[in-house]
C-alpha cells in the first residue's frame, strides 16, 4: 500500500508544476485594464535644426517701398559671404536706392536721413543690440535721389553677442518732396523696411 501511494504524490507534483506554468504563461498576456492605455508618444530628436530666416540668403535682395506718392526701389547686398557673418565679424551691409514719383510734375526728391535700428536674437530670446547707425545728409535739404540720381551707402554692423543667431534691421528713410517744381517748401515722407539676416555659427 505504501509503495502504491508514491506515484500519487509524483503525479500531483507534476500537475502542480503544470498549473504553475499555466499561470506564469497567462501572466505574459495583456491585462484587461491596459487594453485602452494611451499610446506612448514618439520621442523627438534633441538634435533638430531650426532654420533661421535670412533675407540675404542668395546674397542680395530687392525691395520696393512706398512713401506717399514716392516709390523707392532698393537693393541690399553684402560683400561678406553669408557663412562669414559670424557674431565676432564686422558685417557690411550695402544698399542702393532710387526714387520715382507718381504724377511727376518735375519736383525734386531729397533723402535727408537714413537710420538703421538693430534687434538681435539668440536661441533663448533677445540679446543686446548694437547702437543705431545713422547717415544724415550733410547738404541741405538732402541728397537728391529722384531718377536718374540715386543713393548708395554701406553700413557696417559691429560684433555681436556670441550666442546671436539672427539680426533684424529696421531701416527708415526720411524724404523731402518739393511741393512744386520751383518751391522752396517741402513735404516730408517716410518709408521703413525690415531685413532679417541669419548669423553664422562661430568657427
Amino acid at each position: 500500500m505504501k509503495i502504491a501511494a508514491k506515484p500519487r504524490f509524483r503525479t500531483a507534483g507534476i500537475a502542480g508544476i503544470a498549473l504553475a506554468s499555466t499561470l506564469l504563461l497567462g501572466g505574459c498576456g495583456t491585462a484587461p485594464f491596459l487594453t485602452d492605455a494611451t499610446p506612448t508618444p514618439t520621442p523627438t530628436s534633441s538634435g533638430e535644426i531650426t532654420s533661421v530666416e535670412n533675407d540675404l540668403a542668395t546674397g542680395s535682395v530687392e525691395r520696393t517701398l512706398a512713401a506717399g506718392n514716392i516709390s523707392l526701389g532698393i537693393n541690399y547686398w553684402s560683400d561678406l559671404p553669408m557663412d562669414q557673418w559670424t557674431p565676432a565679424a564686422n558685417k557690411p551691409l550695402n544698399l542702393s536706392m532710387i526714387a520715382t514719383l507718381a504724377g511727376d510734375e518735375g519736383q525734386r526728391i531729397y533723402l535727408s536721413k537714413v537710420t538703421v535700428v538693430a534687434a538681435v536674437d539668440g536661441k533663448n530670446g533677445s540679446l543686446a543690440a548694437p547702437a543705431s547707425l545713422v547717415d544724415e545728409a550733410n547738404v541741405a535739404p538732402g541728397y537728391q535721389v529722384k531718377a536718374p540720381y540715386s543713393y548708395s551707402q554701406s553700413f557696417v554692423l559691429p560684433p555681436l553677442d556670441p550666442a546671436a543667431t539672427s539680426i533684424s534691421l529696421a531701416i527708415t528713410y526720411e524724404l523731402l518732396l518739393q511741393t512744386t517744381p520751383t518751391s522752396a517748401e517741402y513735404a516730408k515722407q517716410t518709408a521703413t523696411d525690415l531685413l532679417t539676416i541669419a548669423i553664422a555659427p562661430p568657427k
